[in-house]
């Protein structure tokens, strides 16, 4: 008895197969875009320009220990009263010149939101999310004043705007309302300094 030939495999498709799969793959996968923490850096300085002098009063210092501990102005604070204490220092108008202000008018505090710092210094074993809360915390900070002046001026808020303008999803005149952004962040600029992490002990 003949033996039979063994039936050939038709793989002449396969890449054919194979390429649509990937198509098909191309198409329907989303790429999820990682959003850091927006940060504006300072312009370059030749080596020979002293850095600028500012008084102590309108330094606001946030230092967040190894144990995830918040040490603001040289006192011990929860992570939840950070903000609060972050817009009066913000909000003070210490020397008169804040029209808006409507802090304390504290001599010993910040002068006015243009002159007032907030610099965060962390040791280099504090948690990752510790940092991106005290972080969040500051910043919502400097949106809460945004948000109350541009509800003063223009009746709508800051952070809604903004966020509709970045995302393309603004329904009107777009070039007033960035103009309109532009002035609100010139009243209340977002001045965070970030000094260099502290190794753990020191």
């Amino acid at each position: 008895m003949a033996r039979r030939a063994t039936p050939e495999v038709n793989a002449g498709s396969m890449a054919d197969i194979a390429f649509l799969l990937l198509i098909f793959f191309l198409v329907t996968t989303t790429i999820e875009k990682d959003k850091g923490i927006a940060r504006q850096l300072p312009p370059d300085q030749p080596d020979n320009v002293d850095p600028p002098l500012f008084k102590e009063k309108n330094i606001f210092i946030v230092n967040v220990n190894k144990d995830n501990q918040l040490l603001v102005e040289s006192e011990l604070m929860d992570l939840k009263d950070l903000r609060q204490e972050a817009i009066a220092f913000l909000d003070n108008g210490g020397d008169g010149t804040c029209t808006y202000c409507k802090g304390r008018r504290d001599p010993a505090s910040s002068d006015n939101p243009n002159k007032a710092v907030i610099s965060v210094q962390n040791d280099r074993n504090t948690d990752y999310k510790t940092y991106i809360a005290v972080q969040n915390e500051l910043v919502a900070a400097y949106n809460f004043l945004r948000d109350r002046e541009s509800q003063r001026l223009f009746g709508w808020k800051y952070t809604e705007v903004k966020k509709a303008l970045d995302e393309g999803d603004y329904k009107g005149n777009e070039d007033a309302a960035m103009d309109k952004i532009k002035q609100i962040q010139d009243m209340v600029p977002l001045k965070l300094s970030e000094a260099e992490p502290k190794k753990s002990g020191k």
